[in-house]
């Protein structure tokens, strides 16, 4: 087993020598890519290393040095150069949220990785089990703030690794989908991958987000809405993520208790204590005092009656047998959505050819088998 060459790079630190280096690149049929985000420690979060990899050289641009980033936009967008990319979906929204950038051509390993059926898609797991490569990931320096500024050598090194390989992985993974007829499956899946976009959050909403809120009646979720603007406020002025703020657990709890002895109340922090502590405490109280929030009917699926489970059973029958005849994970057979819809009228597989979820390449390797399996129903 190797090791990548990790120390092997440039840091970019200036938009001159950005642009250098952004012309080179441009000329070659691929490049890898990935980025570094400091969402563990900052908010709002933003991209801190951009990591491109092109045959023989490593480069690491610093963009809380180089504020000219355009040139990267022109390469993304550049459909004659294939970007790769290991987990693309992140990637993509930041790239999308900090500078607008699309990218265009695209092969996800990560994507490559399901399609083929390997047990395990960590970039990690991937590299060792197709190019029996071993790169070293600290866990420190996974939940590193890559905002701190120098950057060492070590960290220099961990960036740098995860797109030493990409290349190499790529022609790998491309071998083994073409000898098993799923080019098709691997581009149609990268192509839809290019279509998400970075959504900001609703924040009139997004205490309806909150893991737990669930529990809560409507006055809950009256306090709740308050104290979930509260954390807001003071994690932008303070620059840090909600959750070093006041967690999701910590809020519910007061949620659904506003009148528990604060004291005793863990979890707080510095809420626990004036003057924050009096703040905490406004925001109870017009949580308290404001009308109980209804909550937005969810839309809710009709109760299948006995008929209609044994068809999705059936269904579901069907994708298992036809993941583990080809090795890989059921859920890329069909979509579950799709499934369901089909339990309530086996005889509608022609209009779930064209529904969103469904994959060209799935209509293509499965639709007569899945009408087959339906004319049975």
């Amino acid at each position: 087993m190797t090791t990548a060459p990790t120390n092997q790079h440039e840091l970019i630190l200036t938009n001159e020598r950005f642009a250098e280096i952004a012309d080179v690149i441009s000329r070659h049929p691929w490049i890898g890519l990935d980025l570094e985000g400091n969402g563990r420690h900052r908010y709002p979060e933003s991209v801190c290393l951009v990591q491109i990899s092109i045959p023989g050289s490593n480069y690491i641009v610093d963009p809380l040095s180089v504020d000219d980033m355009s040139p990267l936009g022109a390469i993304l967008a550049d459909e004659q150069v294939e970007k790769i990319l290991h987990s693309a979906d992140y990637d993509v929204r930041c790239l999308d949220r900090d500078w607008g950038f699309r990218i265009r051509n695209l092969f996800d390993t990560s994507i490559g990785a399901s399609i083929l059926g390997l047990p395990k898609t960590g970039l990690g797991s991937v590299l060792e089990d197709v190019l029996g490569v071993d790169i070293p990931k600290s866990k420190r320096l996974q939940k590193s703030d890559w905002t701190i500024r120098p950057l060492g050598d070590e960290a220099l090194d961990y960036a740098a690794s995860d797109v030493a390989y990409l290349h190499e992985l790529r022609d790998a993974m491309a071998e083994r989908l073409a000898q098993l007829g799923r080019m098709s499956w691997m581009s149609e899946e990268c192509e839809r991958q290019l279509g998400v976009r970075f959504e900001a959050p609703d924040p009139q909403k997004a205490f309806l987000n909150v893991k737990g809120n669930h529990a809560l009646d409507g006055q809950g979720l009256a306090i709740l809405r308050e104290l979930v603007a509260m954390r807001e406020r003071h994690a932008l002025n303070r620059g840090r993520p909600h959750f070093r703020i006041m967690s999701n657990e910590t809020m519910v709890a007061l949620s659904a208790k506003p009148d528990a002895d604060l004291r005793k109340v863990v979890g707080l922090g510095p809420f626990g204590r004036r003057p924050l502590l009096d703040e905490l405490r406004q925001a109870l109280r017009e949580g308290i005092q404001s009308p109980p929030f209804q909550r937005p009917p969810s839309p809710r699926k009709p109760r299948m009656a006995a008929e209609e489970k044994k068809r999705l059973d059936a269904l579901k029958v069907w994708r298992k047998a036809q993941g583990e005849e080809l090795k890989i994970d059921p859920s890329l057979i069909w979509p579950m959505p799709s499934l369901e819809r089909l339990a309530w009228e086996p005889g509608t597989v022609d209009a779930e050819t064209d529904a969103k979820e469904v994959r060209r390449w799935q209509v293509a390797e499965f639709g007569q088998s899945l009408l087959n399996v339906t004319a049975d129903l």
